[in-house]
Parts: C-alpha cells; structure tokens; sequence
C-alpha cells in the first residue's frame, strides 16, 4: 500500500534506485570470488587501511596547531606516524595501481572504477606535495621555492600560491583531504557495484555458472 506513495517523491525514487544500484548482498557481501584470496588484491585493503591512519594521525597533529610537534615529543610521535603512514598509503596504492593495470581493471564495465582510482591517485599526489609544503622546517622552504616558478609558469600561481604557508595548510588539511576521500568512497561503491575484477585469466561467466565463491 505505501510502496505507490513513495515511488511519487524524490526521496521514494532515490532510495529505489539507490537498493537498485547497490543491493544490500552486493554492497555489504558475505563471501567472495576464490581468486580475491590472491595476494595481489589485499593492497586495496591495506591503502585504505593506510588512509585511515593518515586521516587520524593528521587529525592529532591539527589539534594544536602546525608547531607543536616541533617541541613535543608526543608531536614528533604523530608526526612520524602521519609521515610513515602517508608513505605506506602512496606505496600501497602505487602496487594497487600497477596491479589492477596489468589485470586491465576496467574490463567488465569497470572503467568508472578504474578511473576513480586513478584521479584518486593525482589527488594523493597533491595532497602529500603539500604536506611537504607545511612541514614548517628548511625542506618546506626549499620545496617551495622550487616548486614556485614552475607553477607560476603554468598560470596557476595565483590561485596556489606554495609560498602562501596558510593556503598551503588549508588546501592539506581540509580541501584536499575532502576531495581525496569523497573520490575514494565512489571508488568502493564502484568495486561493490560491479565486483572485484578477475584476472585475466578466468571468464566471469563461467564463475557465475559454477558459482565458485569461498
């Protein structure tokens, strides 16, 4: 009785296609393909995992502002966490990305997915140049004044100004961490919406025939 009531607003509609899209057996599954147990698909978990990490580090260190951890020895402890997880984060996703390349991740309708991830990536990049920017030390210093004239060179120094500390600061700290993780959560819904690739190897359809799943 309700279900006609609801399919005439925006909200009926949204959540109809939403359950459409993402089934709750797809978007919060039970089981998966026997080929997912294969090494090469646990660096996806573990740069998410590494994310993580870094999203909570930098959050510690954004607590008292970009120069405690320059005095305090709690400071210097999150700050080689936030460093360290940064760099598990970027060497897990690079792994991830050459991986899923050579497996021609996009196969099966899945360029959306393989194309998150890879503006994912470009973000990443961003956001740890200007991580690298806020350090507040001689390296920052001498990044950015290297970094200057190219950017100023490509007509975007007036709108990313790396000698500008406290843009630098927001732009890591809120702009692009945003960015990065509204890209990643796409990506996730895109893997449950269409699966996890199979390697190249094995064709999908025979795995839905035999229902070969662990």
């Amino acid at each position: 009785m309700t279900a006609p009531a609801l399919s005439r607003t925006w909200t009926g509609r949204l959540r109809a296609r939403a359950e459409q899209a993402l089934p709750p057996e797809q978007l919060l599954p039970d089981h998966q393909p026997v080929y997912v147990a294969s090494w090469i698909y646990v660096f996806g978990v573990l740069t998410l995992a590494a994310f993580i990490v870094v999203l909570v580090s930098g959050g510690v260190l954004a607590l008292k502002g970009p120069q405690w951890w320059h005095r305090s020895s709690t400071g210097h402890y999150f700050n080689s966490l936030h460093l360290w997880s940064v760099e598990l984060f970027m060497a897990f996703m690079v792994i991830h990305l050459w991986g899923k390349f050579f497996m021609a991740a996009w196969r099966g309708r899945r360029a959306m997915t393989w194309i998150t991830g890879a503006v994912c990536f470009l973000g990443s990049i961003g956001t740890a140049f200007t991580g690298y920017l806020v350090q507040s030390n001689l390296d920052s210093q001498w990044i950015s004044t290297q970094a200057k004239d190219g950017l100023n060179s490509a007509g975007v120094g007036a709108f990313f100004n790396v000698l500008d500390f406290g843009q630098m600061l927001m732009w890591h700290i809120v702009l692009l961490p945003l960015v990065v993780g509204f890209v990643i959560g796409i990506h996730i819904l895109q893997v449950r919406r269409r699966g996890v690739v199979p390697p190249m190897e094995i064709d999908p359809r025979d795995l839905v025939a035999q229902n070969v799943t662990s």
